[in-house]
C-alpha cells in the first residue's frame, strides 16, 4: 500500500500591488516587505533574428507593443510553408522581447529577481546588456537574480530571445515565446527565497490535522542575524493556527526551519469540496517585519492500494481522468485563465475529476485553478529523455533532422534541474496526487519493443499489441532483452535518477510514468523504481501484469475515449482509474493538411461538447443524462438484422476494437425523406423510449448493449426526434428538423469583465431557422462586430480541419456554430457585440468592462 498523508497547496500568484504603483504603496505602508510585481506589461516584440538586440542602446521603436503572456506562432496564418503538421502548421523561428522599466532608489539595498513561468524555447536573457543565461526547456519555470546589474532610480532594459528555429521540435503544438506569466520580486536581504515554503500534513483525521511547515530562510547580509519566524494558518480569512520560533542565520546562509501546527476540525480538500487554507509566513528581525509570504494549501490524505484502488480522505474514489495538452485552441499556448476555467468546468460537468498534464509541466495558474475547482492532477515532466522521438511519425526517431531537434539534446545536462524546478514550484498544490517522470519513453529504446514478440523479427503470428497479451513467456522476453544491443543509454538507470531527484524535493507523493511496453518495463528495472506503474493503451494486459507482478500498483494513464476502456475499471478494483486521450482536441500531431491537430478530445478545439463527451458524462456523472445522435445507415458502423430486428455491427466486435476518436455521427435531424437513419442514444438511464413526432419507436435497454449505446433504425421524416428515459420521464433529449436559415443566436458567458487585461468573455453564435431551431447541417460565414475598448483574441469553429486564421473577426461556421473570445484591456469600457451573416443580424450583447 502506498500512503500519502500530506497537505499540498497552491502558489501565490501575484501580490495585491503590482508594478511601480505597488512599490509606492508598499513604501508607505510596509517599506521593508517584499514586492511581487506583475511583469507582463510594457514589453516590445520582434519576430525574426536581430543583431545586438540585447544592448541597452538598441532602438526598438519600431517593434510591436505587446503584453504577456504572448505566443507569436498562433498569431500567424496556418500554412504549409516552413511548418509541419506535428506543430500545427504554424511557424516557429526566433523572437525577441525587450522591456524598459525603472527601479526605485529604496530598492538599492534589497534583492531582486525575475521569474519566468515558461518561455518556449531556448530562452536567453540579458539585463542592461549583461548575459544572464539560457534555459533550453520551454515548459519549465526559471529565475535570474538581477540585483548586481540593476540601476536604481533610473531605467533598466531586459531582453529575452526565444529560439524555435527547429520548428518541428515537439510532437504537438508548443507555441513560441514568453507564453506564461513573468514576475519581478524584490525582498530584503533576509527573506524566503522562491519556492521556499513547503507544507505537509503528517497526520490528518476528521478531528485534527497536524500541519508541518518547512521554511527556507536566506541571509544575504554580511553578519549573523537572529530572526523570528511567525507562521499563521488561515481558513476563509480566519486565523486557525499559529507557531513561532527563533533561528540563527549565519552570513550568506540558507537555513531550513521546520514547524508544526495542529488545527481542530479541518475542512478536507476533495474533488467535490476543494477547501483551501493559507499559510502566512512572517520573518521579524529586531521585532520589525522584514518579509511576508502567503502560501495557499489544502488538507487531504490519500493512498493507492494495489488491490483496492485509490482512496481520497479514506473514501474509495475512481479516477475519471483526461489527458490535456497545454494549448487553448485559438489562443495557442498563451492561455488566459478564463479560457481554462470554461473548458475545465465543462469537463467537470461531464463527471471528469482528474487531469494528466500531458506531456509537460503546466502553468502555475493552471494548477491554482485545479486546486480551486477540485481536480486531481498527475503532473508530468517529459515526453523525451536521452533518445528522441520522431516528430513526423511518433515512436523512435527514423532519421536525424536539425528541424526536429528538441529537448533530448539538453536532457543529460538539464533534466535534474528541470524536474526539481517542476516539483519545487508545484509541490504545495493539493490537486497533485502523483508526479510523472515520462511518457511512453520505451519507444525510443529499441530493445524494449523488439524483445516482446509484438514486433520485428521476434513477432509471433498475427498477435496484436493493442488487444493481445504478450505472446512470449516472461523468460523468453527477458532473454530477448538480454541478448539485444543495450544502446548508449540505460532507461531504468535514467528512471532511477529522475525518481531520486523528485523525492529529494518531495517524498510525500508517488512517482509514476506512462509505460507503453510494461511487459519489458516490469522486469527491466524501470517499473521497480516507480511507486505506480502507468499503462498506456494496455487494457489487454491488466490481468497479465496484476497476476505476474502482484507487488506492483497499476493505473491506466492513457486510454481511448471508448466505453471498453472504462468497463475494466468498474470490473477490476486494482485499476483505480484512467486518463482519456484526450479531454480536449489539441493542436499538432497531424500528418496531413489541412488537419491542424488531433480530434480525439471530448471537447473540440473551441471547447464545444462532442458526442464522446456525452458518452462519458453518461458513464461518469450521477446526473441523469440522455443524448441523441444520428447518421445515415450506410455511413454508420451498423446494419439491420431482420431476424433479430435490431441494428447490429457490420463488423463483428467493432465497438470493442475502436481506438482514437469517435464514429462519425450528426447532432441534427435533417435528411432526405425515407432515408434509413441509425440513431444512437448515450445515457445512464436503464431504459429509454424513442419517439418521432410523438409516435413511439420502441424501448431499448442498456443491459442489452455491449457498447453502452442504445440504437434504433428510423426511416427519416421531418419533425422532432425525442429520446425519453422510462424511469424519469422528465429526462429527455430532442432534435428537430431545421428549416431555412433565418437567425443568428448569440450568447456570452459573461456580462462584465474586470479592466485588468486578463479577464475574457466567450461569445458563441449558432445558425438557426425562424423558430430558433439550430441549423447544424449547413454552414455560412459569420462576421463579428465589436464596439468598445476590448481586445479580440480570435475566432474558431472547433473543427480539426479549420485553418482559417484565428486572429480575425470572421469565419465560416462548423455545424452551424462559431466562437469568439474577447479580453479586457486596462480601461473601463462599454462594449457592444453583434454578429452578421449575409443580411441577417444577431441581437446586440452588451458587456461592461470595469
Amino acid at each position: 500500500m502506498i500512503t500519502h498523508n500530506n497537505i499540498d497547496f497552491g502558489k501565490l500568484v501575484l501580490s495585491a500591488m503590482i508594478g511601480l504603483i505597488a512599490w509606492g504603496c508598499n513604501t508607505k505602508a510596509q517599506p521593508d516587505l517584499r514586492v511581487t510585481e506583475d511583469f507582463n506589461f510594457g514589453w516590445k516584440f520582434h519576430h525574426g533574428p536581430v543583431e545586438n538586440a540585447y544592448q541597452t542602446d538598441f532602438s526598438d521603436k519600431d517593434w510591436q507593443e505587446i503584453r504577456l503572456p504572448h505566443d507569436w506562432s498562433v498569431t500567424s496564418a496556418f500554412t504549409q510553408e516552413n511548418t509541419a503538421g506535428a506543430t500545427a502548421f504554424l511557424p516557429g523561428g526566433i523572437g525577441w522581447y525587450r522591456k524598459t522599466f525603472s527601479m526605485p532608489s529604496n530598492a538599492a539595498n534589497k534583492i531582486t529577481w525575475i521569474e519566468f513561468d515558461g518561455v518556449y524555447s531556448n530562452a536567453e536573457v540579458w539585463i542592461n546588456g549583461t548575459y544572464l543565461g539560457k534555459r533550453p526547456y520551454g515548459y519549465i519555470p526559471f529565475k535570474y537574480d538581477l540585483t548586481p546589474y540593476l540601476k536604481y532610480g533610473s531605467s533598466n532594459q531586459i531582453a529575452v530571445k526565444a529560439d524555435r528555429s527547429a520548428y518541428i521540435d515537439c510532437r504537438w503544438y508548443p507555441g513560441s515565446g514568453i507564453y506564461r506569466n513573468v514576475k519581478l520580486v524584490t525582498t530584503n536581504k533576509i527573506h524566503i527565497p522562491q519556492w521556499g515554503v513547503f507544507v505537509t500534513t503528517p497526520k490528518v483525521t476528521d478531528d485534527n490535522a497536524t500541519i508541518a511547515i518547512q521554511t527556507d530562510l536566506k541571509n544575504q547580509l554580511k553578519n549573523k542575524k537572529t530572526v523570528t519566524v511567525s507562521t499563521f494558518i488561515y481558513y476563509d480569512n480566519v486565523k486557525v493556527g499559529h507557531v513561532q520560533n527563533e533561528i540563527n542565520l549565519p552570513p550568506g546562509s540558507l537555513e531550513k526551519l521546520r514547524q508544526e501546527v495542529t488545527i481542530s476540525n479541518p475542512r478536507h480538500w476533495d474533488t467535490e469540496n476543494p477547501n483551501m487554507y493559507e499559510v502566512v509566513s512572517e520573518i521579524l528581525f529586531n521585532k520589525e517585519l522584514v518579509d511576508r509570504k502567503e502560501t495557499p494549501f489544502g488538507i487531504r490524505h490519500f493512498h493507492f492500494d494495489k488491490e483496492e484502488g485509490f482512496f481520497l480522505n479514506g473514501k474509495n474514489t475512481l479516477i475519471q481522468g483526461v489527458c490535456l495538452h497545454h494549448d487553448g485552441g485559438l489562443v495557442g499556448s498563451a492561455v488566459p485563465i478564463g479560457v481554462w476555467e470554461r473548458r475545465l468546468q465543462t469537463l467537470k460537468d461531464g463527471g471528469c475529476n482528474a487531469i494528466r498534464t500531458a506531456h509537460n509541466p503546466p502553468s502555475e495558474e493552471f494548477l491554482d485553478l485545479c486546486d480551486r475547482m477540485g481536480f486531481l492532477v498527475q503532473d508530468e515532466a517529459f515526453d523525451e529523455w536521452n533518445n528522441p522521438k520522431d516528430k513526423h511519425h511518433n515512436y523512435n526517431q527514423q532519421k536525424a533532422d536539425p528541424l526536429t531537434n528538441g529537448y533530448t539534446e539538453h536532457f543529460s545536462e538539464w533534466s535534474e534541474r528541470d524536474v526539481k524546478n517542476m516539483v519545487l514550484r508545484d509541490r504545495n498544490h493539493p490537486s497533485i496526487i502523483m508526479w510523472s517522470i515520462g511518457n511512453e519513453i520505451e519507444w525510443t529504446y529499441p530493445r524494449y519493443g523488439s524483445s516482446t514478440g509484438y514486433w520485428g523479427s521476434n513477432k509471433v503470428g498475427n498477435v496484436d499489441y493493442y488487444w493481445d497479451e504478450p505472446p512470449l513467456s516472461i523468460a523468453k522476453i527477458k532473454k530477448n532483452f538480454s541478448d539485444a544491443e543495450p544502446g548508449q543509454y540505460n532507461l531504468a538507470e535514467t528512471a532511477k535518477s529522475l525518481v531520486n531527484w523528485v523525492k529529494q524535493v518531495d517524498d510525500t507523493r508517488p512517482v509514476t510514468a506512462n509505460l507503453v511496453i510494461p511487459s519489458v518495463g516490469n522486469f527491466s528495472g524501470y517499473s521497480n523504481v516507480l511507486d505506480i506503474v502507468g499503462l498506456s493503451y494496455r487494457q489487454a494486459v491488466y490481468d497479465y501484469v496484476h497476476q505476474n507482478y502482484p507487488e506492483m500498483t497499476f493505473i491506466g494513464t492513457e486510454n481511448w475515449t471508448r466505453y471498453h476502456e472504462w468497463k475494466p475499471v468498474i470490473e477490476k478494483k486494482f485499476i483505480s482509474g484512467i486518463f482519456l486521450w484526450t479531454g480536449i482536441n489539441y493542436m499538432g500531431e497531424s500528418k496531413s493538411w489541412p488537419k491542424k491537430g488531433s480530434g480525439s478530445g471530448l471537447l473540440d478545439f473551441a471547447g464545444f461538447k462532442k458526442p464522446s463527451y456525452h458518452m462519458f458524462k453518461a458513464l461518469w456523472s450521477d446526473e441523469p443524462h440522455v443524448y441523441v445522435t444520428t447518421q445515415l445507415l450506410e455511413k454508420s458502423p451498423y446494419q439491420w438484422d431482420p431476424k433479430a430486428e435490431r441494428l447490429m455491427e457490420k463488423e463483428e466486435n467493432w465497438a470493442a476494437r475502436q481506438k482514437w476518436g469517435w464514429q462519425e455521427v450528426n447532432e441534427h435531424w435533417n435528411y432526405e425523406q425515407g432515408e434509413n437513419i441509425a440513431v444512437e442514444v448515450y445515457t445512464n438511464q436503464p431504459e429509454v423510449e424513442l419517439f418521432l413526432n410523438g409516435k413511439s419507436l420502441g424501448i431499448q435497454k442498456l443491459e442489452d448493449q455491449n457498447d453502452h449505446i442504445l440504437k434504433w433504425l428510423v426511416p427519416y421524416t421531418d419533425g422532432q426526434l425525442t429520446a425519453r428515459a422510462m424511469e424519469q420521464a422528465q429526462v429527455e433529449a430532442s432534435i428537430q428538423t431545421a428549416g431555412a436559415f433565418n437567425q443568428l443566436l448569440i450568447k456570452s458567458d459573461k456580462t462584465s469583465l474586470s479592466a485588468n487585461a486578463r479577464d475574457v468573455a466567450h461569445f458563441t453564435v449558432q445558425l438557426a431557422d425562424k423558430q430558433g431551431n439550430p441549423i447544424q447541417h449547413t454552414d455560412r460565414e459569420v462576421i463579428f462586430h465589436i464596439k468598445g475598448d476590448v481586445k479580440l483574441l480570435g475566432v474558431d469553429n472547433g473543427a480539426p480541419a479549420n485553418v482559417q486564421k484565428y486572429q480575425n473577426d470572421r469565419l465560416t461556421t462548423s455545424s452551424g456554430r462559431a466562437l469568439m473570445i474577447l479580453q479586457a484591456n486596462l480601461n473601463p469600457s462599454k462594449v457592444e457585440v453583434m454578429a452578421t451573416s449575409g443580411n441577417v443580424e444577431s441581437e446586440t450583447i452588451k458587456l461592461t468592462v470595469q
